[in-house]
């Protein structure tokens, strides 16, 4: 439940996805570092291994404005570049544009990695109330919450993020998750179709789609 907050079924690692392929270049060929515009523009190349660069040039480099692109980029031909492009949103999506708040980000994540979620929320409440607009601190929260079984409070910053950032299907599939533990299969059901639509290489989200739909079909048959 790591990633833009509680995606279920991640994809490639961005470092993993870097390093594999990596090995399919010859060292000679290492690619030289791109600029953000540099990777924005090759991110439509027809050439898969050009459009590689672009997705990790922009989880470097990528600002939120390049969303649609890297969004677009989740529906490639190219397993390796729809990887990298949802490691990259989620890079874009982590950086508040505060050296200061980023090093509080990373803090509270580590927090947060190491169950100590009561100083995991702290350190999110600090970060929302400096900046209120930074859609992945209310993210971040909505996952501790999660994790210490806060739903009312989880739900509640999943809409604070929503309203920030449409398009977070990791908020989305916080939702799903959510409402499953709240014995909600239907409402589940519903955002769990809203995150796939934004990402749909979300595997374990998908897995749980198609067995929310086979019960739901199952639980309206018994009802007839």
């Amino acid at each position: 439940m790591k990633c833009c907050g509680f995606t279920i079924g991640r994809c490639l690692p961005l470092a993993l996805a870097v390093a594999v392929w990596a090995q399919a270049i010859p060292a000679a060929a290492a690619p030289e570092e791109l600029s953000r515009a540099e990777a924005l523009a090759i991110l439509n190349s027809p050439d898969a291994g050009e459009r590689r660069r672009g997705a990790v040039g922009l989880a470097t480099k990528g600002e939120m404005e390049d969303t649609p692109a890297l969004i677009a980029a989740l529906r490639d031909d190219d397993e390796l570049v729809r990887a990298i492009a949802g490691e990259a949103v989620s890079a874009v999506w982590s950086r508040s544009g505060d050296a200061r708040l980023d090093d509080l980000f990373k803090q509270g994540t580590e927090q947060m990695a190491g169950g100590r979620l009561r100083e995991a929320i702290a350190t999110f409440t600090r970060i929302i109330e400096r900046k209120p607009e930074f859609a992945e601190g209310w993210n971040k929260r909505a996952t501790a919450h999660f994790l210490a079984g806060d739903y009312r409070r989880s739900l509640s910053d999943c809409d604070e993020v929503i309203k920030r950032n449409p398009q977070h299907f990791g908020a989305l599939s916080g939702y799903g998750q959510i409402y499953l533990r709240l014995d909600q299969p239907d409402k589940a059901l519903e955002y769990l179709r809203r995150a796939l639509a934004i990402n749909p290489n979300l595997r374990g989200v998908a897995s749980i789609v198609e067995k929310l739909e086979s019960f739901i079909a199952r639980r309206r048959q018994r009802s007839i």
